[in-house]
């Protein structure tokens, strides 16, 4: 889960003089973050979701900048499919649109943006669904029209998700989708986002990677525990050269790559990979070892952006093609997105042609739904093996040193012993669930026991994430849906 912090532009308001000149840690490369964390959000909230630029703005990147949210300048330029962002006269940055890979960072380039000719009125998706190359072999899961409960436990469930406080930290609710026995039995909607709306699901974009990866190794393709095959790293005297794959996936690679889990202000270098690097995997690449291979857990994005570039290679590897970029953006969909009927989803490549498959993958919430039912279903859809087996199993187990929040590989998860599944599980929430989970309130639980997947979107800003409201949210379903051990109803908290 990332959390990038504008307000920390203060700092470079401020000036620093004593910080002036020091490489990372001047005031115009914070700024520079900043900004680029606004224009590159901004970009993809008007272009490809077709949302409202001063709602978005509002709702999803004005609370990450307090009181200086005021202070970044905006500017959204339709006929070029760009935008534009500045903070206090000390950084400017310029996203640009390149359907269907979705927004880039272009700031110090000469790169135009496609004519917005695909934007859409704030309230319909700006992308249109992209072709099918593959027939989805996962069952339909509901109609064209939102799934109205008549359940009143169902319906009182979807009330608290949706309920708002008076004043701020608001939640932001966006949508909610409860599929049971793989079809959607309830679900609700903002105003101005429906079915087929693209949302954000930062850090829940790693679950999505998880399972291009399994593809891989189902596929013969990737050795997960054979050291990463990182060009940057192919001298076995390379103390780097010993990371696996699966360290990467579980946080323990030991890279010196900053964090991406608690507030990440713009001196961070995770928020930097994000913000302003046009190579992010080069950048990744290019971190240093802190701790040996496998011996430390530190969330963190470079690890999700380096797998993203093994998938990238994989697919090039085996499918050369004069552009690389659409035969990995050809696989992601043929392999994953189409077979599991993912019509709505966009998976947002950096400008080196890597996909930023740890935090930018826009989807509607039944995409996201979709993609929490393979994992449900062990990975399979339709009776067809997507994942290896034992890959699920392996993604909902916890990894060591996790311990305090529950992580496991590319997924939380209530499957241990540490503080973080205990917190969650005495929130409500079964033991046996586990999460695509990202910043700001998004969440794909799911909770093989009850046949359920759970998916909230929306920019929270409440404690945890509003980790509390989906707790509540869970257990109200499961005590409206579910039966435990020998039918008994399990009863809400």
């Amino acid at each position: 889960m990332k959390r990038p912090l504008l307000a920390v532009a203060a700092v470079a308001a401020a000036g620093l003089p004593w910080l002036a000149g020091c490489g990372q840690f001047s005031p115009e490369r914070a700024a520079s973050v900043a900004t680029g964390y606004v224009s590159h959000q901004l970009c993809s909230a008007v272009f490809v979701a077709g949302q409202a630029p001063d709602d978005f703005y509002r709702d999803a990147i004005a609370p990450v900048g307090g009181a200086l949210a005021g202070m970044f300048d905006q500017v959204v330029d339709r006929d070029h499919g760009e935008v534009r962002a500045s903070f206090a006269g000390m950084a400017q940055s310029r996203a640009i649109y390149r359907p269907p890979y979705g927004c880039i960072n272009a700031t110090g380039t000469s790169w135009q943006g496609q004519a917005s000719t695909l934007a859409s009125p704030a309230g319909s998706p700006g992308t249109p669904p992209r072709p099918a190359a593959t027939r989805p072999v996962l069952p339909p899961i509901a109609g064209p029209d939102p799934v109205r409960t008549t359940d009143p436990a169902l319906s009182a469930a979807l009330d608290h998700a949706f309920a708002e406080a008076p004043q701020p930290p608001f939640r932001h609710t966006k949508a909610v989708v409860v599929v049971h026995g793989g079809r959607v039995i309830a679900e609700r909607y903002a105003d101005g986002v429906g079915v087929d709306t693209p949302l954000p699901g930062w850090s829940a974009t790693k679950s999505m990677t998880s399972a291009l990866l399994g593809i891989l190794v189902r596929q013969g393709r990737l050795d997960m525990q054979a050291p990463a095959p990182i060009a940057a790293w192919s001298d076995p005297a390379d103390p780097r050269h010993a990371i696996t794959p699966d360290e990467l996936l579980r946080m323990t690679s030991g890279l010196d790559a900053g964090q991406s889990l608690n507030d990440v202000g713009p001196f961070n270098p995770a928020a930097r990979l994000l913000f302003v690097e046009h190579d992010m995997a080069a950048f990744a690449a290019a971190s240093p070892l802190a701790h040996p291979p496998g011996t430390h857990w530190n969330y963190t994005d470079a690890n999700t952006i380096l797998l993203s570039r093994i998938v990238a290679d994989a697919v090039q590897a085996a499918e050369p093609s004069a552009d690389g970029q659409a035969a990995t953006l050809a696989f992601v969909h043929r392999e994953l997105f189409d077979k599991l009927g993912m019509a709505h989803a966009v998976l947002e490549f950096d400008a080196a042609g890597t996909p930023v498959g740890g935090s930018h993958l826009w989807a509607s919430a039944r995409d996201w739904s979709r993609l929490g039912l393979l994992f449900l279903h062990d990975g399979m859809a339709g009776g067809e093996r997507i994942l290896p087996p034992g890959w699920v199993d392996a993604s909902a187990r916890e990894t060591p040193g996790s311990e305090d929040y529950g992580y496991a590989a590319g997924f939380w998860s209530n499957r241990g012993s540490g503080a973080g599944a205990r917190l969650r599980i005495g929130a409500g929430m079964p033991a046996d669930a586990f999460m695509a989970r990202g910043s700001y309130g998004q969440y794909v639980v799911i909770v093989p026991s009850q046949d359920l997947v759970i998916t909230r979107l929306g920019p929270a800003w409440t404690e945890r994430s509003d980790m509390d409201a989906v707790a509540r949210l869970t257990r109200e379903v499961i005590a409206a849906v579910g039966k435990g051990p020998g039918g008994a109803r399990i009863a809400a908290r």
